[in-house]
């Protein structure tokens, strides 16, 4: 069974599955952002695209971009983000660009009818109150 919101944030080792929510109500929008009590640098995207879930660092790698406003498309069977800034492209099981960047990526499983993501920090598709950002 995945542990929701342990007290490991902030270890370098925390990581631990994060209950995002149902899978139904999840698989409805092609990208959201999930907010991170670290704060705006560790937002992550869930992208749900062929059927499949998918996690990475919210902010593009090469200058900051908004990946979950990005266009997604599929090149020789490759899944792929582009930035809407700059149009850097990356995998979504990977987070490999065809540059020399590289995306965090995060495991996704599903469980019972929910969505979960592997992180360090407690994660919400609502932002953290100013206050209890950790």
């Amino acid at each position: 069974m995945a542990s929701g919101s342990g007290d490991e944030e902030g270890s370098t080792d925390g990581a631990t599955w994060r209950l995002i929510g149902p899978t139904t109500v999840l698989s409805k929008q092609r990208c959201r952002l999930m907010y991170s009590s670290l704060g705006y640098d560790s937002d992550v995207c869930l992208f749900y695209v062929k059927g499949e879930f998918f996690a990475m660092d919210a902010r593009c790698s090469h200058s900051g971009g908004p990946l979950c406003e990005g266009d997604i498309e599929e090149a020789d069977g490759v899944l792929q983000v582009f930035c809407p800034w700059h149009d850097y492209d990356f995998d979504l099981r990977t987070g490999k660009s065809g540059t020399s960047l590289q995306q965090q990526v995060y495991e996704v499983k599903l469980e019972d009818g929910n969505v979960y993501v592997k992180h360090a920090s407690r994660l919400s598709l609502q932002p953290f109150p100013a206050d209890q950002k950790s």
